[in-house]
């Protein structure tokens, strides 16, 4: 062994994990206990010990994918680590690296079926159709319509053919954008391609909103360093609901081409 070799101390192993683990349950993990797995100690000990994590970082992605955590969520905890380890947010490799195992987890898994999209945790289509319904049925018995009361939010950020886990990252800059905003929980989704979707309401506030949301996509897409893949600038406006909640489906059918 040389002396330019860089021994790393086992010590710093485990009080890493520790700090990683803590930042990621407080900001970012939705259940603490299942946080951990032995994939995890792999990528602390690349990271202590200065060395390539790719491999590690692969394997936490399958992990991670395998056991229904969303790429949001998996991205978000790995930038806890780095921010742990004193750094910045990954490098673009390393969330590549994530991304590809957790998509390989996902190859030979049943076709998603809930109302969470995995990649974005926005709502699916199928899921904005039926608060729709809510929407639609709460205006009728108000004796207004839809379309005075609530609007749709779109954002396009699709840039052209690009890898899928610069897909699957930009899905999760964009979800962590839209959340930002709006709120956990409120009525979005991801759409074909780049597209997203909110439903809001007609209200004082939506013009800045979305002089706010095109601030974030523009934060969230160069943190996650898909600023490359997302259209610039973002191509956010506001869409009129149509008359009848049919035609509201297709027009959301129309936007997920």
């Amino acid at each position: 062994m040389t002396s330019s070799e860089r021994v790393p101390d086992a010590s710093l192993s485990p009080a890493l994990r520790e700090q990683w683990r803590t930042a990621s349950v407080e900001n970012v993990w939705l259940r603490p206990n299942d946080w951990y797995h032995p994939a995890v100690d792999a990528v602390v000990e690349a990271v202590v010990a200065g060395m390539p994590a790719d491999a590690a970082v692969t394997r936490l992605g399958e992990v991670r994918g395998s056991t229904g955590v969303g790429i949001t969520e998996a991205i978000d905890d790995l930038i806890c680590l780095y921010h742990s380890a004193g750094g910045e947010a990954p490098p673009a490799e390393i969330i590549r690296s994530l991304c590809e195992g957790w998509a390989h987890s996902h190859e030979s898994a049943p076709a998603f079926t809930e109302c969470m999209d995995p990649e974005s945790a926005l709502g699916t289509v199928g899921y904005l159709a039926m608060r729709l319904t809510e929407v639609y049925g709460e205006a009728a018995r108000q004796g207004t319509s839809a379309g005075e009361t609530h609007c749709l939010t779109i954002v396009d950020v699709e840039s052209g053919e690009n890898a899928p886990w610069r897909r699957m990252a930009r899905s999760a800059a964009m979800g962590r954008a839209l959340t930002t905003v709006y709120g956990a929980g409120h009525p979005m989704a991801r759409l074909a391609g780049g597209v997203f979707v909110a439903l809001v309401q007609r209200d004082a506030y939506l013009g800045a909103d979305v002089r706010m949301l095109r601030a974030v996509v523009e934060q969230e897409s160069s943190s996650l360093g898909v600023a490359d893949v997302t259209r610039q600038p973002p191509r956010i406006w506001i869409e009129k609901l149509p008359a009848t909640h049919d035609q509201a489906v297709a027009l959301l059918s129309q936007l997920h081409r």
